[in-house]
């Protein structure tokens, strides 16, 4: 039969998530994040509260997988490989 050839979605999603971060930015989310995403518990329920979760949760996303989409989107890679 042959080879198969990979599907083009495999290419879009390799490419999607490359690391563009480097370490210490990295760790800088991690440490933020861990700060914002118990506001939600801890601040009176609002939507201020609920905000600051969401951002440290995308912050937590975004240092444990190594990819910020605005970054990819501007262009901008600090990671130095």
């Amino acid at each position: 039969m042959g080879e198969s050839k990979p599907n083009i979605l495999y290419f879009y999603f390799m490419n999607l998530f490359t690391t563009n971060q480097n370490k210490s930015e990295r760790i800088a989310r991690f440490i933020i994040s861990l700060f914002l995403i118990p506001a939600p518990f801890i601040i009176e329920s609002s939507n201020y509260a609920i905000l600051l979760g969401a951002v440290g949760a995308t912050l937590l996303f975004n240092a444990l997988i190594g990819t910020c989409m605005i970054y990819k989107m501007l262009g901008v890679n600090t990671c130095k490989l």
